[in-house]
């Protein structure tokens, strides 16, 4: 009888990681809201960040992209994006609070229009975000706003802290559709229904293509604009923008992405998160390896794959 699960050494090492990871979470809970978000952005800036190494891939993220970015600044990001990345998680394992503040926010935007057109016909929506400001709370302020989404999500390496996301996650809103052929599947299915769906689509794709993201080659999803098209979705850029209080959020619904092709709507799509993420440096997650197949095997097989969707439009 075989047995898929990792030998007992990698499970005890897996459980133990992952409990560190959410012990801090679990003893702040005790904390009122309003003190635990930020208690948890200063613990994961000063204490979890320097441990396990995510100031320093700020910092050599930041040397990438922006070489000539005062040093003041990078130092100043080095501490304010794992902040960020903290909030969000405290905020995710605080379902009601964070649903009751959320539901608060501000929806605005000359996208608005639009969506609300295309619940009228009944046609599909394609929210695509990324891991700027809060994305849960764009989510949680339009299904207020009476569009309810599914979401398309990537499992987290780390099995125990995975389950405990998930459920945390699912506790938000569902449905959710795991990234993998199954749960490809059921998004197409939601979405052939007229169903609304957001995506992220701001990390390093194995099966994307290199596109520009703040002048570097980046492997880019074009998976997104794909159903799109091929369901007549209006593709909308939506953001969570945190507030200066760290604990509220704007939320900005942009005008939808011109339905071309695939290549030149994730394009689209990568130059207006930039947009977004220069203005407001400290809330994107400078921490994920965004570019770290931007060149190599995996950028010229995404290349080739490239200039295949170029001939096929030309």
């Amino acid at each position: 009888m075989s047995d898929d699960r990792p030998a007992f050494p990698s499970r005890l090492t897996d459980t133990a990681i992952g409990m560190a990871l959410y012990a801090p979470i679990a003893v702040t809970r005790l904390l009122p809201y309003r003190w635990r978000i930020p208690v948890i952005g200063w613990l994961s800036a000063r204490v979890v960040a320097p441990i396990a190494g995510y100031d320093k891939r700020v910092r050599d993220n930041l040397a990438h992209v922006l070489p000539d970015l005062p040093e003041t600044e990078v130092r100043k990001l080095m501490r304010a994006v794992p902040d960020n990345a903290g909030r969000n998680m405290a905020e995710l394992y605080s379902t009601n609070d964070f649903i009751a503040r959320a539901r608060q926010s501000r929806v605005s935007g000359p996208g608005l229009e639009a969506i609300r057109q295309a619940r009228a016909d009944g046609r599909p929506i394609i929210f695509v975000t990324g891991h700027f400001g809060s994305f849960n709370a764009a989510r949680i302020a339009m299904i207020d706003q009476g569009f309810s989404m599914g979401i398309f999500y990537r499992r987290m390496h780390n099995r125990w802290f995975n389950r405990r996301y998930t459920a945390a996650m699912a506790a938000l809103s569902q449905p959710m559709f795991e990234q993998g052929r199954r749960g490809m599947m059921q998004m197409v299915k939601h979405l052939r229904g007229g169903g609304v769906l957001a995506i992220l689509t701001d990390l390093n794709a194995h099966d994307g293509v290199p596109l520009d993201f703040f002048g570097k080659p980046a492997l880019s999803p074009l998976a997104t604009a794909e159903l799109a098209l091929k369901f007549n979705a209006p593709l909308v850029p939506t953001w969570g923008i945190r507030s200066d209080n760290g604990l509220d959020f704007e939320i900005l619904v942009e005008e939808p992405i011109e339905p071309t092709d695939p290549v030149t709507m994730t394009q689209a799509v990568n130059d207006r998160l930039e947009a977004q993420v220069r203005k407001r440096m400290d809330q994107w997650f400078w921490i994920h390896r965004r570019w770290k197949d931007g060149t190599g095997p995996l950028a010229d097989r995404g290349a080739a794959q490239l200039a295949a969707h170029q001939d096929i439009n030309t």
